[in-house]
C-alpha cells in the first residue's frame, strides 16, 4: 500500500485508492510546521495573534508583517508559507476594491473569505499548479458583529469562536477550549490569546517576535510594539 500511495503522492489532480489527494495533505503539513498563531473572537472584537521570527538577527523587522490589513475592517493573517500568504493578501485587496468600487460600500468579511477560497480551491486541481502552502485566519466586523474565520489550502473555510494554527496547534487549542467564554470581551481575549501563544511558543517571548491584530467597530489595526509590550507586561 505504501507504494500505491507513493505512485499518487505527486500529482495534484489525481485522487489516491482511499480517496484523498496527498498534495493537500502536504499542503496541510506546511501548515502545520509554520508558526503558531491564535485568533479569538470576543463580544466587542476579535484578536489575532501570531509568533513572528526571523531567521537572523541582521534581518530588519520593520519590512516584514505578518498580520496585514485588507480592508478598514477586515485583517489577516497566516501559518505556513510566507510567499505564498503575500498572493493571497494581494488577491484579497483586489478582490475588496473591486467589491468597493462595483458596490460602493466595504465588502462583507464572508464574501472575502469565499473569494479568497475560490482562488484557493482553484489551486486544488488545475494542472501545472500546487496547493498553497497556508492556513488563513480573517477577522472582521460588519453589521455590529465580528466575525472570524478560517481558510485551508483545500479551499474549504469555517467560521470559529477561538482556534489554533501551526506548530502545536492542538496544544492551543486545548488551552483555548478551556479557556474561553463566550461572554468574553476584548481586552480579556488579548490576555488568553497571548498565553494560548505561549503554550507553543519556543524562546523567549517579547514584543518584537511576536504580533497582535485587532478589530473593533473601529476598524481593524495592527497594534505597535509599544503596545504589544505593555500587554506582555500585564499578562507574563
Amino acid at each position: 500500500m505504501a507504494g500505491t500511495s507513493e505512485r499518487y503522492s505527486f500529482s495534484l489532480t489525481t485522487f489516491s485508492p482511499s480517496g484523498k489527494l496527498v498534495q493537500i495533505e502536504y499542503a496541510l503539513g506546511a501548515v502545520a510546521s509554520g508558526a503558531p498563531t491564535i485568533g479569538i473572537k470576543a463580544t466587542n472584537g476579535v484578536v489575532l495573534a501570531t509568533e513572528k521570527k526571523h531567521k537572523s538577527f541582521l534581518c530588519d523587522e520593520s519590512s516584514v508583517w505578518k498580520i496585514e490589513s485588507i480592508t478598514p475592517n477586515i485583517g489577516m493573517c497566516y501559518s505556513g508559507m510566507g510567499p505564498d500568504y503575500r498572493l493571497l493578501v494581494k488577491n484579497a485587496r483586489k478582490a475588496a476594491q473591486t467589491y468597493l468600487l462595483q458596490y460602493g460600500e466595504q465588502i462583507p468579511t464572508i464574501q472575502l473569505v469565499q473569494r479568497v477560497a475560490n482562488v484557493m480551491q482553484e489551486y486544488t486541481h488545475s494542472g501545472g499548479v500546487r496547493p498553497f502552502g497556508v492556513s488563513l485566519l480573517i477577522c472582521g466586523w460588519d453589521n455590529g458583529k465580528p466575525a472570524l474565520l478560517q481558510c485551508d489550502p483545500s479551499g474549504s473555510f469555517f467560521p470559529w469562536k477561538a482556534t489554533a494554527m501551526g506548530k502545536n496547534f492542538t496544544t492551543g487549542k486545548t488551552f483555548l477550549e478551556k479557556r474561553y467564554n463566550p461572554d468574553i470581551e476584548l481586552q480579556d481575549a488579548i490576555h488568553t490569546a497571548i498565553l494560548a501563544l505561549k503554550e507553543s511558543f519556543e524562546g523567549q517571548m517579547t514584543a518584537e517576535n511576536i504580533e497582535l491584530g485587532l478589530v473593533t467597530e473601529r476598524g481593524f489595526r495592527r497594534l505597535t510594539v509599544p503596545e504589544v509590550q505593555d500587554y506582555l507586561a500585564n499578562v507574563l
